[in-house]
C-alpha cells in the first residue's frame, strides 16, 4: 500500500511540477482592457473614410494605393434579384493584435496571463547567431481578433464585417507551431524560401527599403519588409543586431505573412474585395499598418510595414520591458447595399 502511494505521489509531482521562471522573465500586463483602450488608441488613424470614392476626414494620401477605385456605385451578386446595388466604402479599422513575447505562453494582452504549459526550449530573447558574429533574437507571437469598431458598436454594417469576427478572440499561438522556432522545418512548409531568402532577392529589396524611408511600401515585393529586413523565412528567429522595436515589428510582419501563406488571413482591399474578402497567399503589405500599443504607445499615428523606426519609434522601449504588443490596422473595402 505504501509503495502504491509513493508511486502515485511521484506521478502527481511529475505532472504538476514546473520549472521555476527567473524573476526577469515575469509576464507583463499591457493594460489593454483599461482606460488605455480609449486613451492610447490612435483614433485619428481611422481616417480617411472613403465614401463613393471621396475622402471623409483626413488625407486621401493615407489610403493604400491598392484600394477600391469604384465610385458612386458597386454591384454584388446576392439578394433576391441576384444582384445588389450599393455604395463603396473604405476605411482603416483596428482588426487584429499581435504580441511578441520572450516567455512562452505569456500574454500581456490578457493581463499578464501565463498558460501553465511553458516549455523552456521556447524561451526567447537575445543570443549569438550560429555561423557569424551577429546576434539572433527569437520571439513567440500570439495573434488575436480585435474588431474594436464592432466591439464598441461604432461599425454596424454587416457588409463591412468581412471575416465575421465580432469579439476579441485568440486565433493563433506560435508555441503550438514547430515551424516558427525551426528554420529548417519551416523550409518544408514554404519551399519558396529558397527564392526569397538569399542575397540576390534581398538586394532587390533596396527599392522597398527606400520607400520605407518615406513611409511607403511596395506590394509587389511581398518578400521584403523595407527597412526591417526580409520576411522569409516565416520564423521567430531574427538575425539582427538592432533595436527591439524593429526586431519585434519584423517578427510581427512575418507572423501576418505566414498566416496569409497558410490561408488564414484574407485580402480585404481592392475592387475584387468589395463584396467580401478572400484568401490571398501573399501578404498585401499596404493593406496593413501597425501601431505599437505596449510598452510605449503610438497615440497619434501608426506606421506601414517596413517603415524605418527612426520615423515612428526607435525610442519606444523601456528597460526591463522586452515584450511588445502591436495593434494591426487593416484597410477594408466594402459595398454597403441599398
Amino acid at each position: 500500500m505504501r509503495r502504491k502511494l509513493a508511486v502515485f505521489l511521484v506521478v502527481v509531482l511529475l505532472f504538476t511540477w514546473t520549472v521555476p521562471v527567473p524573476a526577469s522573465n515575469v509576464c507583463p500586463d499591457a493594460h489593454l482592457w483599461s482606460q488605455r483602450l480609449f486613451t492610447d488608441i490612435c483614433w485619428d488613424c481611422i481616417f480617411p473614410i472613403m465614401i463613393g470614392g471621396f475622402p471623409l476626414g483626413g488625407d486621401s494620401g493615407n489610403a493604400p494605393g491598392g484600394r477600391a477605385t469604384s465610385i458612386f456605385l458597386c454591384l454584388c451578386e446576392d439578394g433576391p434579384m441576384g444582384i445588389s446595388v450599393g455604395t463603396p466604402i473604405g476605411l482603416w479599422e483596428p482588426a487584429r493584435i499581435v504580441e511578441l513575447v520572450r516567455l512562452p505562453y505569456c500574454s500581456p494582452t490578457l493581463g499578464g496571463l501565463e498558460f501553465h504549459i511553458t516549455q523552456s526550449r521556447l524561451l526567447g530573447g537575445a543570443a549569438e547567431a550560429e555561423g557569424d558574429a551577429g546576434d539572433k533574437m527569437f520571439y513567440n507571437f500570439h495573434y488575436f481578433a480585435f474588431p474594436l469598431l464592432i466591439i464598441l458598436e461604432l461599425l454596424t454594417m454587416a457588409e463591412c464585417n468581412t471575416d465575421g469576427f465580432v469579439d476579441f478572440d485568440l486565433m493563433y499561438m506560435s508555441e503550438l507551431d514547430p515551424t516558427w522556432s525551426d528554420d529548417e522545418l519551416s523550409f518544408y512548409t514554404t519551399p519558396e524560401v529558397t527564392l526569397f531568402a538569399n542575397p540576390f532577392a534581398q538586394m532587390a529589396c533596396l527599392g522597398d527599403a527606400a520607400m520605407g524611408l518615406a513611409g511607403r511600401t511596395l506590394d509587389t515585393m511581398f518578400w521584403c519588409a523595407g527597412n526591417w529586413g526580409g520576411l522569409y523565412p516565416f520564423t521567430g528567429n531574427v538575425i539582427q543586431d538592432s533595436s527591439r522595436p524593429l526586431v519585434t515589428s519584423l517578427a510581427g510582419a512575418r507572423a501576418i505573412a505566414a498566416l496569409h501563406r497558410r490561408g488564414l488571413a484574407w485580402k480585404t482591399m481592392g475592387d475584387d474585395a468589395l463584396c467580401g474578402g478572400y484568401i490571398y497567399p501573399t501578404i498585401p503589405k499596404s493593406q496593413y499598418r501597425m501601431e505599437m500599443f505596449f510598452p510605449v504607445a503610438e497615440t497619434s499615428d501608426n506606421h506601414v510595414i517596413g517603415e524605418t523606426p527612426f520615423r515612428w519609434g526607435e525610442w519606444r522601449n523601456i528597460p526591463g520591458y522586452e515584450d511588445y504588443v502591436y495593434i494591426i490596422w487593416r484597410w477594408k473595402d466594402c459595398c454597403v447595399r441599398w
